[in-house]
Parts: structure tokens; C-alpha cells; sequence
């Protein structure tokens, strides 16, 4: 890196701090990170991908927590994908709330699964994407 840049940085890092969540600043417009202001120049193409190869592995992490390893190496890569995105997309705490659909796939029962799916606040939220994964999942 060119010797002004690193500088630039440092000088930056310092002026501006850190800070992980949005928030507003002082000329009110919305901000992450050291300084990003995301009203006027959001985020590059680039920058939305490593944000989603970074969230996509904690949404395999907790799909994993949520069934567990004995039932997750038993899953096809389909239906691993499927509670990736349905992790991704809800949270571990609320697919935790998934019960049913979490008992089904531990006894390999993949019908109850995509019809656990279905039957959900989540699915009439989600539509077309609930449908697909439960297909999916039925599938596998």
C-alpha cells in the first residue's frame, strides 16, 4: 500500500473510530463502520458479496446448531442449503422456534419437514421462498 494511503488510514482510524452498528451522524445521515456514510454512498457490489460469504457461514453455523451434528452430516447438500437460508433469513433464535420441523429432519422424516416448513408464520411472510425450500427439502 501506497505510504500516504496507510497513513490516511491510521489517521482515520482514529478520527473516526469504529462502529458496527448504523447510526446517525452528526450531519444526520447514516453511518457504519469507520465512518461510511450509507445515505449517499451505500456499499460496492464487491463489498455486499464479502458481507455475504461472512454471513452465510454464521447461518450454516446455527442451521447446525438447530439440528444438531448427529442429524446435520446426515442431510444432503440440498437440505443443508435449505436451513442455511432459512437461518440466514430468520435468525438462530427464531428458527429455534421450529420445533416440529427440527424433530422431523432428526428422524429423517423430510414430508413432516417441508410441511412443518409451510405451516408458519414464517412461510406466509415469506412466500414463494418458503415454497421453494420446502420443495426443496421434500426433494433433498
Amino acid at each position: 500500500m501506497v505510504k500516504f494511503k496507510q497513513i490516511a488510514i491510521e489517521q482515520l482510524k482514529h478520527d473516526e473510530g469504529i462502529r458496527l452498528f448504523p447510526y446517525q451522524c452528526s450531519a444526520d445521515k447514516l453511518t457504519i463502520g469507520y465512518g461510511r456514510n450509507l445515505e449517499d454512498n451505500g456499499i460496492s457490489e464487491y463489498e455486499a458479496e464479502q458481507m455475504l460469504l461472512a454471513d452465510t457461514q454464521v447461518a450454516a453455523e446455527d442451521a447446525k446448531k438447530f439440528v444438531g451434528n448427529d442429524t446435520w452430516v446426515k442431510l444432503s447438500d440440498v437440505r443443508k442449503a435449505c436451513l442455511v437460508n432459512m437461518a440466514f433469513n430468520l435468525g438462530l433464535p427464531t428458527l429455534k422456534t421450529f420445533q416440529m420441523l427440527k424433530t422431523a429432519l432428526q428422524t429423517g422424516d423430510m414430508t413432516e419437514a417441508s410441511a412443518q416448513m409451510l405451516d408458519s408464520k414464517w412461510a406466509s411472510q415469506v412466500g414463494q421462498r418458503a415454497h421453494r425450500l420446502a420443495a426443496l427439502m421434500l426433494e433433498g
